[in-house]
């Protein structure tokens, strides 16, 4: 049984919301660049690269990529081996995030209650926490930053099986185009399938934490995130809203098993600064 201890997943927790809204994976910075060779539209181009500047800037620095320094969302792979010593997991998760936000001067984003009075809870908790359980006796963490703009344009549908393939098209690229440019293009779109109405969400998420562009493992999904980034960039909406080919950087899509009567889809985006990190202890 491995131990691993409180005060440590705080301590990891703390730089990973740090780190995230600072400086971008280098697979997002690597997007960008085939981007940069891909749009056509010189405004595009210039577009592209002052976002690129930015990320310099903000790396260079150590300041956010961005004001809006998002919602805090892990997915937490325990191993059935590991033993968390000093505490409760999701208090040191959320520990980390308190002492992230404060020590790196990030934007307090949460409010404790939704509807009525919408009080900022002022140290960016609670975090959304999804956690499974897999073998070993390790500890893996994934954080994605959820900036409003890009989580509002969300958008889930309970599809008929009868819909098949081509309606899960249409509903993908009908949700980047009423997202416009809301979500800060050229954006990562997170597509899930399956599942069912909660899973499905789920899906769409993680799907935000994969290395951007990275393939799907089997080739058929592969081929339908491929085939629904051409949609998607065919739409023309382009950097920032400003028109041109690269409205998405990716399409990412994660599937799941579903009841015979159902086929559900759900699309999250993420924006042109896809803040995602991820550790193992």
């Amino acid at each position: 049984m491995k131990r691993i201890h409180y005060n440590d997943i705080v301590d990891k927790v703390r730089e990973m919301c740090i780190e995230a809204n600072y400086s971008l994976s280098k697979d997002v910075i690597a997007s960008y660049e085939r981007a940069l060779e891909m749009e056509k539209s010189p405004l595009g181009q210039e577009v592209l690269g002052q976002i690129m500047e930015n990320a310099r800037i903000a790396d260079k620095e150590g300041m956010p990529l961005c004001q809006d320094t998002g919602l805090s969302v892990f997915f937490i792979e325990v191993g059935q081996d590991v033993s968390i010593a000093g505490g409760l997991l999701d208090d040191a998760i959320n520990e980390g995030v308190r002492q992230g936000y404060n020590t790196g001067y990030l934007r307090k984003s949460v409010v404790q209650e939704p509807v009525f009075e919408r009080r900022n809870t002022s140290d960016n908790t609670p975090a959304i926490i999804h956690t499974e359980l897999v073998s070993g006796d390790r500890l893996k963490i994934m954080l994605d930053i959820a900036g409003g703009g890009c989580e509002n344009m969300a958008a889930l549908k309970m599809l008929r099986p009868a819909d098949g393939l081509e309606g899960v098209k249409q509903f993908v690229v009908e949700t980047v185009r009423n997202a416009g440019a809301n979500p800060c293009p050229p954006v990562v779109v997170g597509v899930g399938i399956g599942g069912d109405f909660e899973k499905v969400a789920m899906l769409a998420k993680r799907a935000l934490l994969r290395p951007v562009g990275q393939p799907h493992s089997k080739l058929e999904v592969a081929a339908l995130e491929e085939d629904l980034l051409k949609k998607v960039n065919q739409l023309g909406i382009g950097p920032v809203g400003l028109g041109g080919i690269v409205t998405a950087l990716a399409v990412h899509v994660e599937m799941h098993p579903c009841h015979i009567a159902s086929l559900p889809v759900a699309v999250n985006l993420g924006c042109h600064s896809s803040r995602h990190k991820s550790i193992t202890i």
